[in-house]
């Protein structure tokens, strides 16, 4: 699995113009999920995400998890372009995510999993097309491999 996580203010996310997820302070998380991809990784990724220390304290330093905020939240976005191969010619490849039979029980384990830590977790729509819009918090922005 394969996450961009951003720290937001807030973030949100609509499909034929209807809001259909969102997030305050917290975070927005595009996640490509590969073909090898296990429960496992999910839960691993959920937990390494949710314990991110990505945070100001009152010290202004990056100390606090996500969960150690007041009211924590996520936006998770499906996002299979993140396997996007653009190493030959000009249009990416995408052989290398996985079908949505895969794609998409690992996506909605892996928001459970992030909502059995605390989280209110706003959720796109698997496979639509979405327009997504943040406050982007810092800027911070990291890019999470499962191992």
């Amino acid at each position: 699995m394969r996450a961009v996580v951003q720290r937001v203010s807030e973030a949100r996310v609509t499909v034929d113009g209807e809001e259909v997820g969102r997030s305050g302070r917290g975070l927005l998380i595009l996640l490509g999920v590969g073909p090898q991809d296990t429960e496992a990784q999910a839960e691993w990724l959920a937990k390494r995400i949710a314990g991110l220390r990505i945070f100001p304290d009152a010290e202004g330093k990056m100390n606090l998890g996500l969960t150690e905020l007041p009211e924590p939240s996520a936006l998770v976005i499906s996002q299979f372009t993140l396997y996007g191969d653009c190493r030959k010619g000009r249009r990416p490849s995408f052989i290398g995510a996985a079908p949505p039979q895969l794609a998409e029980p690992l996506y909605e384990r892996f928001c459970a999993l992030l909502a059995a830590e605390g989280l209110t977790v706003g959720r796109g729509v698997f496979g639509a097309d979405m327009k997504v819009s943040l406050v982007n918090d810092g800027p911070v922005t990291l890019l999470l491999d499962t191992p």
